[in-house]
């Protein structure tokens, strides 16, 4: 489950500019509640302010999010955002999207991979103010622990932090869950490297990022992916299994809903006028594998730590990868016991948070 932030966590805390440990401030002054413990770093000084009791662990000198803007705002985000999804609003993305399947059963199988590892499970959730499509099985497990960071305060969060820097020690978690994120950061391949430090030797990461996607998050929406592009993206990382979120279908639903937005030049009107043509996406599950990746809304990747990277001319042999695992041979999520894919349900309701 989520866990909310306690000085428990400060054990795998870590500065984001040196890396130091972080520790409480002795006063109470909550824009400076805690600080690095390098007497010799600038955030010694500077410190990191406690907002709606998340730490915001931030190296703002080399950060797109501005420390008075951010106290200005207690802690809330730049972007207008619903963390929790209204019933009307909810429902709407998902008969014009879809239901997020591949990350619904990659959740399932992580969920029951981890759980059989010893001790309790630490994943870590970047992007986490709100939860993500199909990953709220995973989110909900009491058997692990679940950091959520994202670059707002939200009940989904344990503390506010920037993928680029993230402030943990290096192999500290066992997963990764990244989800619609890597298009919002200006330098992707540092998330990706940051990543591959905080997680363990074995550990696992998973990631969704648009492909054929419109912006969606005005002026911090960056950068998009096609699935060869993405396994470059994370070529340090064994790959366990890629592919399709949402194909082709789905893309040209949004495309449609964009250009009528451009034409009427209102949101709201370009969604009702969407609502006819979303049985198109119900022609992902018709559209070959392999092609419908050329043109599809979405790609995953699922890969376990590896100590080096591929190189340029493996990238060749991706095709193959891709052509075993498009006939339904991905390789097991967990060498011991393979990979069980979920049924299909309903989505559960918004995951409870625990104390650390």
């Amino acid at each position: 489950m989520i866990t909310i932030w306690s000085d428990a966590l400060l054990s795998i805390t870590a500065c984001p500019r040196c890396r130091s440990r972080v520790i409480p401030c002795a006063d109470t002054d909550r824009k400076r509640a805690y600080r690095c413990s390098n007497a010799g770093c600038e955030l010694a000084e500077d410190g990191f302010p406690l907002l709606h009791e998340q730490p915001v662990l931030i190296d703002f000198s080399a950060s797109i999010i501005d420390r008075a803007g951010i106290l200005r705002r207690d802690g809330g985000s730049v972007q207008p955002r619903d963390v929790n999804g209204t019933w009307l609003r909810t429902h709407v993305h998902r008969l014009l999207c879809g239901d997020n399947h591949n990350a619904r059963r990659v959740a399932a199988d992580l969920t029951r991979g981890l759980k059989k590892r010893r001790g309790k499970p630490r994943v870590l959730i970047i992007g986490g103010g709100t939860i993500g499509a199909g990953s709220s099985e995973l989110c909900l497990d009491r058997d692990i622990d679940v950091i959520s960071l994202d670059v707002f305060a939200s009940p989904n969060t344990t503390f506010v932090a920037d993928g680029h820097r993230l402030p943990l020690v290096d192999g500290s978690v066992d997963a990764v869950w990244v989800q619609a994120v890597l298009e919002h950061v200006l330098d992707p391949s540092a998330v990706v490297a940051e990543i591959h430090r905080v997680l363990k030797p074995d550990g696992i990461v998973f990631a969704d990022t648009p492909f054929m996607q419109q912006v969606h998050e005005g002026i911090y929406d960056f950068t998009r992916f096609t699935l060869h592009g993405h396994r470059w993206l994370f070529r340090r990382f064994e790959v366990i299994d890629a592919g399709v979120t949402r194909g082709a279908g789905t893309g040209l639903v949004w495309s449609i809903r964009y250009f009528i937005r451009a034409l009427t030049r209102k949101s709201s009107i370009s969604t009702v006028l969407t609502l006819p043509f979303f049985w198109l996406r119900y022609a992902d599950r018709l559209l070959d594998n392999g092609l419908s990746a050329d043109g599809a809304s979405g790609v995953f990747f699922l890969g376990r730590r590896s100590p080096k990277s591929i190189a340029p001319r493996d990238m060749i042999g991706f095709y193959d990868e891709l052509r075993r695992l498009h006939d339904g041979q991905p390789h097991p999520l967990h060498s011991a016991d393979g990979a069980v894919a979920a049924e299909e349900e309903e989505e559960p309701a918004p995951p409870r948070r625990l104390r650390a």
